[in-house]
């Protein structure tokens, strides 16, 4: 979790997306089903390759796209085990290294790790556990240990002074808007629905990309919008932070590391990891983040909030929103 935060080192030149804003981007392509280089994710290491791209000679520009393209492969490599791969020695290796500006071999393994990390795809994780010797027992088992750890990660690094603090700002905003495309879109829904029993005019917008600008268009510097996306994010959902950023509309981010997209661009943001073992992504400690926020905007407000719970008791008690068994009848309990 962290304030507004920017990549470190120099940045790639800036496209721009359909509303005019810049944004940073990798391009698209793809590499025998896996993410290239050229995949649109703003990592530290694309950054510094394009950044410096212009200036490496054609062979170290072969050789690191290489590397990169096989991060999957490569990242836990040492310099002598890359340099073996490639038919080159370590040295050239280090040096190529450098020619990106990092000072240590350890600090690009680090960046080509992330990067790998940021290219896994729902293919290619099953592609990767189907290769592994399990049962499918125990990959139900790997997969609940994976959420405890990401819930344990979520816990560890948890600053409740933050959360109270994003708390305090749903609780000052006219309107709340929450993005969340595709999964995210029910950590979105389940957060407008309870900002929602708590008071609180919150909405989830659903449909089209024009949709969701069209409310970004409307919100003002007193409203406020909550970002969901993870990894390489949603163009629809940064786009929307971008929209936002432009009204001056006060954004902040759940998403799953310090260097996304959600985190570059939104004023505030929460990470909860969602690492995973199979294809889908671990929603636990993103789901315990919103949990937090919602404590914290409940009990910062108690009264308002206890009168309102209030009424939709009262209100839920007199209803027929509950099932009930059907009576039963003499005849029936007698038979």
């Amino acid at each position: 979790m962290g304030n507004k935060t920017r990549h470190l080192g120099r940045q790639p030149k800036p496209n721009r997306n359909h509303a005019g804003d810049e944004i940073y981007t990798l391009g698209a392509a793809e590499n025998n089903g896996q993410e290239s280089l050229d995949s649109s994710t703003p990592t530290q290491l694309g950054a510094r390759f394009f950044d410096t791209q212009a200036d490496l000679s054609l062979s170290r520009q072969r050789l690191l796209r290489q590397i990169i393209d096989e991060s999957n492969e490569t990242f836990f490599l040492s310099s002598r085990e890359m340099g073996r791969r490639y038919n080159v020695d370590s040295a050239t290796i280090i040096r190529t290294v450098q020619a990106l500006g990092y000072e240590k071999f350890a600090d690009f393994v680090q960046d080509l790790r992330e990067h790998f990390v940021t290219q896994i795809t729902p293919y290619s994780a099953m592609k990767a556990a189907e290769q592994t010797n399990r049962s499918v027992a125990d990959r139900v088992r790997q997969s609940v240990d994976q959420d405890l750890e990401n819930l344990n990660a979520f816990k560890a690094k948890l600053d409740p002074d933050k959360i109270v603090e994003i708390a305090k700002q749903i609780t000052q905003a006219r309107r709340i808007v929450i993005i969340g495309i595709d999964f995210a879109a029910s950590l979105a829904e389940s957060l407008a629905y309870a900002l929602v029993r708590l008071g609180f005019d919150a909405e989830a917008p659903t449909g089209s990309s024009g949709v969701v600008q069209n409310k970004i268009k409307i919100l003002t510097p007193k409203d406020l919008l909550v970002a969901i996306s993870f990894g390489r994010g949603l163009r629809d959902t940064i786009d929307a932070v971008l929209s936002a950023r432009r009204r001056s509309v006060p954004s902040f981010g759940i998403t799953d590391g310090g260097t996304t997209p959600i985190a570059k661009y939104c004023d505030a943001y929460l990470v909860a990891s969602t690492t995973h073992t199979s294809f889908i992504n671990s929603y636990v400690a993103p789901v315990a983040a919103i949990n937090a926020l919602l404590v914290a905007c409940a009990h910062s407000q108690s009264a308002r909030s206890l009168k309102i719970l209030r009424e939709s008791e009262a209100e839920n008690t007199s209803s027929e929103r509950w099932y009930r068994e059907p009576t039963k009848t003499i005849h029936e309990l007698s038979g």
